[in-house]
């Protein structure tokens, strides 16, 4: 086989995977970048194809939604002024975009997306199974370790977020004061 095999880094796909309506998705936006296709053509070749796509395989945005999308997540400006609802999908709904756009690119993507998706499965079976033991553990001893387990549940929990500072802040430099006129000098408080 001669052809090479595309490698898209595997963060960026897991950047393009969100939680909506507790499912796993991604948008017809960011599957569009991926497969180096318009977003138009992508929905197009979903409508010829409806019945591939059932609405445990892809579903369509609320206002509501799209709003709190744009909100939450500032590479989703371009939303904003559309009126159009992104879709969104899920693993399976994928996975089957690769029988609609049939192209060596759209197979080399799909693939590389449904790694990702068994990454991220693994890393939250992972997070899972430590959380049991730790809790069979902290019920097995009594309450001297319970600081240690305390400290152990903090780091895995997941960082929080900075916040974003509301407003601006004006750096200007220092005022120079200079003598008046007649010889009186200005009173400088610093």
């Amino acid at each position: 086989m001669d052809k090479k095999m595309i490698k898209i880094p595997i963060e960026r796909i897991e950047q393009a995977i969100l939680l909506i309506r507790g499912q796993k998705v991604m948008l017809d936006a960011d599957l569009a970048v991926l497969y180096e296709v318009p977003t138009k053509a992508l929905n197009q070749a979903v409508k010829r194809n409806e019945r591939r796509f059932p609405p445990d395989f892809m579903f369509r945005l609320t206002k509501k939604e799209k709003g709190e999308l744009v909100t939450n997540c500032d590479r989703f400006e371009r939303l904003k002024h559309s009126s159009a609802l992104p879709r969104a999908f899920t693993e399976q709904g994928v996975s089957m975009l690769s029988s609609v756009l049939k192209s060596d690119r759209a197979i080399d993507v799909n693939v590389e997306i449904m790694r990702a998706f068994v990454r991220l499965r693994q890393l939250l079976a992972t997070h899972t199974d430590l959380a049991r033991k730790l809790t069979a553990l902290e019920q097995k001893y009594d309450d001297q370790f319970r600081v240690v387990f305390d400290a152990i549940r903090a780091l895995m929990a997941p960082p929080e977020k900075p916040r974003k500072k509301i407003g601006f802040e004006v750096k200007e430099g220092r005022a120079t004061y200079r003598k008046k006129a007649k010889g009186r000098k200005t009173k400088v408080s610093n």
